[in-house]
């Protein structure tokens, strides 16, 4: 196959320079195969190569093609669940390691790349969950008090805080956690396979796999050069999950998150928005998300046209709310627009999976997988080596396919046009 190039975005064109990952074309047998070169596997390989393990980690184009390139680079700590949920949802004991590995995420992930030394833009000045609404104040209100109820580094903001903040007076209420950043996606993809690499892992890009069938004892991998033969095997597909596994596509919805990216700002305007540099994201009906980034651009998120786009024109939407939110942006240059797509679960938690002997599954992060999925490789690489006797810090549960997959793209436009209405009318 052919490479195809990077989606075109303002990462692609301002990333470090990538690492060497040709196709497989000579067959191997490893200990582990990883299918899927995005934050979830190269961090699995990572983890898994510092133990001294053989793994390899097999791409369809190049690490960070897909939606670990081209997220809005936001670090943030947490699952989309409060605590609270998740205790009552999965029990206290369980519970309590779930929301102590969710939260403890982005400083895992900035330690990590701290001790690897990846240049990625990273920072780590806070998140924002804001609200803009008395309803959704309230229930952001209600999150910040159960963090803080736990001894976390959270504090719930007022509106003048807000304003102080953020230049704007949209929101009435938001929760600081100072634990979340932003980073350079691409960069960090790009970083991460370094690390990996130079731990010992092998990633090999323009490999798709083909087939995975069980050979005996071992897994059987086909590519469009070489066989791979591995005693275990990890999925980590996330929104491009095809039909390697049976059933599997049909537990995630594939999501386009889409971004829009200014011109570098001159200093006034830039000190203006954002001037401590938190990243922020909206909570309501269809979730905006926004930072300014070191070179002082603005990069605005959030649903998008469910394909995909290459100017700022296919998300004007985004444009025009940015002037809303900093009538200062009008007449500002807006370079980049691009997207992706990324997995979303039925009931929103991420996914672990454990189908058959020696086969391990993790996708579905709900928009929180730069953080989330470096994280998880740690757990994954800990369960890949001790086996299913070795916890970890998520449930391992059945794959159960979403009931009406097959109409997903209507539901999501139609919910998305929904949302939209119901966040305008603050219902």
């Amino acid at each position: 196959m052919t490479r195809l190039p990077l989606p075109p975005s303002l990462y692609a064109d301002t990333a470090v320079a990538p690492v060497a990952t040709p196709p497989l074309d000579v067959d191997r047998s490893v200990s582990v195969a990883i299918v899927g070169g995005g934050y979830t596997g190269l961090s699995t390989a990572l983890h898994l190569a510092e133990q001294g393990v053989e793994a390899v980690v097999l791409e369809a184009q190049e690490p960070g093609w897909g939606a670990s390139g081209n997220n809005g680079g936001h670090t943030n700590p947490g699952l989309k669940h409060d605590p609270d949920q998740i205790e009552a949802d999965f029990g206290a004991e369980l519970g309590r390691r779930m929301i102590a590995f969710a939260y403890g995420t982005t400083n895992f992930t900035h330690d990590l790349i701290r001790r690897y030394q990846i240049p990625c833009e990273a920072r780590q000045n806070g998140t924002l969950r804001a609200a803009y609404n008395e309803s959704t104040a309230a229930a952001i209100e209600k999150t910040a008090q159960q963090c803080i109820r736990r001894g976390m580094p959270v504090s719930y903001l007022n509106r003048e805080q807000l304003r102080e903040m953020t230049g704007t007076d949209r929101y009435i209420g938001a929760m600081l956690d100072t634990r979340g950043g932003d980073l350079h996606p691409l960069s960090y993809a790009r970083g991460l396979a370094r690390a990996a690499m130079s731990a010992g892992a092998k990633v090999f890009g323009e490999t798709p796999a083909l087939s995975l069938r069980r050979d005996g004892s071992r897994w059987r991998i086909e590519t469009p050069r070489a066989i791979v033969h591995a005693d275990k095997v990890l999925l980590a597909t996330n929104g491009f999950t095809d039909d390697l596994w049976p059933a599997l596509r049909r537990t995630i919805v594939p999501v386009f998150s889409s971004i829009a990216a200014t011109a570098p700002l001159s200093d006034a305007i830039a000190r203006s928005i954002m001037p401590t540099r938190p990243v922020l994201y909206e909570s309501g009906h269809i979730t905006v998300y926004y930072r300014v980034d070191q070179q002082n651009r603005l990069l605005m998120g959030g649903r998008g046209p469910m394909r995909w786009i290459k100017s700022p024109h296919d998300v004007a939407y985004l444009m025009r709310y940015a002037e809303r939110l900093w009538p200062q942006l009008k007449g500002v240059a807006w370079t980049h627009g691009w997207n992706s797509r990324l997995a979303i679960t039925g009931d929103h938690y991420p996914h672990v999976h454990e189908p058959a002997e020696s086969i391990l599954i993790s996708l579905g992060c709900n928009g929180r997988g730069v953080a989330l999925s470096t994280a998880m490789g740690a757990q994954l690489a800990r369960r890949l080596i001790g086996g299913t006797r070795t916890e970890i810090d998520m449930p391992i549960t059945g794959i159960k396919p979403i009931p009406l997959h097959a109409f997903w793209p209507v539901g999501v436009t139609t919910a998305v046009i929904a949302g939209r209405v119901r966040d305008r009318l603050g219902i």
